[in-house]
């Protein structure tokens, strides 16, 4: 991480720039809230709870939680790289035509 101190540049030994700690953390953020979303659609979706107090039966997954999982997380990647693509298409587009969302 030594984008956040930068790197071997230092003006001022020690010093940090507060813009860079202030995008690592927005960016740490977003990691974040990506990952818990992926891991509370796929646990609704995969993980089968026992209908008693909702706790679960097996300590390891079974073969088919596992799988579902598996093809969850690929379909949830590719739908979040779908949707980013678009994104920046279409970004790309209002900034080149000067529009943005008129």
């Amino acid at each position: 991480m030594s984008f956040l101190f930068g790197g071997g540049n230092r003006s001022v030994e020690g010093s940090v720039d507060p813009a860079k700690i202030e995008m690592a953390v927005a960016e740490l953020d977003m990691i974040t809230d990506v990952f818990n979303r992926l891991v509370n659609s796929c646990h609704t979706k995969c993980i089968s709870q026992n209908p008693n107090n909702h706790r679960y039966v097996e300590g390891d997954l079974l073969k088919g939680e596992s799988v579902c999982i598996d093809r969850c997380t690929a379909k949830f990647f590719e739908v979040n790289k779908k949707v980013g693509e678009r994104m920046s298409a279409m970004g790309s587009a209002a900034q080149a035509t000067g529009s943005f969302g008129r």
